[in-house]
């Protein structure tokens, strides 16, 4: 035992880092009590929504998530976690499935197809100069704008706003008399009390906490049994078209889960390492091991049967507990295993919107906190961000807002007289979806 205990720490670097591996297990359950929630959610919207198979989207999820921060931890090092973005499996479902009527094989070969050429660019280090030439204030714009999508996909799932034909959409006028949603407000309410009290896993025990309210009081279906063997995985495994995604109307597709998947991990990564401290001169050690294993871990999850996997920023919560390596993630990889043998209890709290709904409008408060970053006193920086943040929930599409951004963005700073500022990519870019919109429509 000690010499496995020895290996473990000489392979991370235990004492290079100042940590041990009682901290770094303790640190890797926290990390995933964090980001548990995503086994309800992913399940419910790839599966009750977008129509894949339930317990195989479950399964898939569980297993992508563990492969992708098991590969963190042993090839990068690093305490972050990997699982299915929510942003992205709602762009999946949403708009791509639902909206476009884009099978949803297709939309899996889009995302194995975003993964082989985000694999590309980071191998070949163009990764670096795209990355460099975004607008900071565009990252930004979009993390925000994704925030606002996923917390009125909430919203919308748990009947608290609703569809009305002389204002589009309106509050729910039987907000008090419907039980479901009554619960869905419980657990809003109680979940943000938990992290106003800094709560670790606050999201994840809100949603077990509405749960077990629900089944108090009748609306949630108690389950017969806690633990069972994980059901098949064969109807999503390999189902993906790859070939049909290569049509040329889902060109936008695969860009959209691309760059949100490019910048959605780069900023996490810089977020998570920097409160580690693990920069070193503002640079990220091993940043191209880890952006690697974020591409394998999403074509992974498209073979198996999910949406675009990358890293999690609550892996804070893990850092915060004292996690510096790869065993953190390491850990939370297990936990992620492990959770598949719960199948029953997730089978039953993931088909209840009033359990999930909540922690879409908290992670969407939370992706929102970067609008603080957009320099709004600057007008030719404030408006393609502000027009790229609220376009994603008004036009219930994330590309579109990435779209309108692009466009406007090189546009406004032409007319400003700030056009050394803009990077040729950018104006390219712009040109790119302007033609999108003239010949293929909306986004």
């Amino acid at each position: 035992m000690n010499k496995l205990r020895s290996g473990i720490s000489s392979y991370f670097g235990f004492e290079k880092y100042g940590t041990n591996l009682k901290t770094e297990l303790l640190a890797g359950v926290t990390t995933f009590f964090t980001m548990a929630y995503i086994l309800l959610v992913s399940p419910f919207m790839l599966g009750k929504q977008a129509g894949m198979d339930f317990g195989a989207v479950f399964v898939a999820t569980a297993i992508a998530a563990a492969l992708g921060t098991f590969l963190m931890g042993v090839i990068a090092n690093y305490p972050i976690a990997l699982a299915p973005g929510l942003g992205l499996i709602a762009y999946f479902t949403y708009v791509v499935v639902l909206g476009m009527k884009v099978p949803w094989p297709k939309a899996l070969g889009a995302v194995f197809i975003s993964g082989v050429i985000f694999f590309i660019l980071t191998i070949t280090k163009v990764r670096e100069l795209i990355i460099n030439s975004i607008p900071r204030g565009l990252k930004y714009a979009v993390s925000a704008g994704i925030g606002l999508f996923i917390a009125f996909i909430g919203l919308k799932n748990s009947q608290i706003v609703i569809s009305s034909e002389s204002t589009f959409v309106t509050l729910n006028p039987n907000l008090t008399h419907k039980p479901e949603i009554l619960l869905t407000l419980f657990g809003l309410i109680f979940t943000v009390i938990l992290m106003v009290r800094k709560v670790k896993g606050a999201i994840f025990i809100g949603m077990i906490s509405t749960a077990i309210v629900g089944m108090i009081t009748g609306l949630v279906k108690v389950p017969t049994k806690i633990f069972a063997l994980p059901p098949s995985i064969s109807p999503t495994l390999f189902q993906l078209d790859i070939l049909g995604a290569l049509d040329m109307g889902l060109v936008t597709i695969v860009f959209a889960f691309l760059f949100v998947d490019l910048f959605d991990n780069a900023g996490t990564l810089v977020a998570v390492a920097n409160q580690a401290g693990l920069l070193r001169d503002n640079q990220l050690p091993r940043a191209g091991k880890a952006l690697t294993t974020d591409s394998i871990a999403t074509m992974s999850g498209a073979l198996l049967g999910t949406s675009t996997v990358t890293s999690f920023v609550e892996s804070t919560a893990g850092v915060a507990s004292g996690g510096r390596t790869g065993m953190t993630a390491v850990t939370t990889s297990i936990c992620f295993a492990f959770s598949l043998f719960f199948f029953p209890l997730i089978e039953t709290f993931a088909s209840v919107a009033a359990i999930t709904s909540p922690a879409l409008i908290i992670v969407g408060v939370l992706m929102a906190g970067s609008m603080k970053e957009i320099e709004w006193d600057f007008f030719s920086e404030a408006v393609p961000a502000f027009l790229t943040i609220i376009m994603m929930p008004l036009s219930f599409s994330i590309a579109t807002g990435i779209a309108v951004g692009f466009v406007l963005y090189p546009i406004v700073k032409l007319f400003s007289g700030e056009w050394r500022s803009v990077h040729p990519i950018i104006y390219v870019l712009g040109v790119a979806f302007i033609l999108r919109f003239i010949y293929l429509g909306a986004i």
